[in-house]
């Protein structure tokens, strides 16, 4: 009886061991297919930002090349006013400008 009984409990026991490391092993799976999906998710977003980090530094490039047009645009305008206040020149009134129109060869006409 009690050789019946120790093997009955080494039995459980040894069912105990099987289902726990089936469940381990199955929980193992999963992490290491959970693991997968982080990694390919991680290289998706990190393709989105190396994108972005591009685009962002073309629009920092654009951005440069605009300041540098409008200072150029500015600096027209300052020369202007300093060209009226500082040397006061001025532009010509209707009356005193002249045009002078040279004559037209035949190619010209054409």
């Amino acid at each position: 009886m009690k050789t019946e009984a120790i093997e009955k409990i080494a039995n459980k026991l040894q069912t105990k061991k099987v289902v726990v490391y089936g469940i381990l092993m199955v929980l193992v799976f999963i992490s290491a297919i959970m693991v997968v999906f982080q990694v390919f998710e991680y290289r998706q977003d990190y393709r989105k930002l190396s994108t972005f980090m591009r685009e962002r530094d073309d629009l920092n490039a654009e951005w440069g090349r605009l300041l540098i047009e409008q200072q150029t645009f500015g600096a027209t305008a300052q020369i202007g006013t300093r060209a009226v206040t500082q040397l006061r020149m001025y532009s010509p009134p209707v009356a005193q400008t002249v045009v002078i129109s040279l004559p037209q060869t035949p190619e010209q006409k054409k």
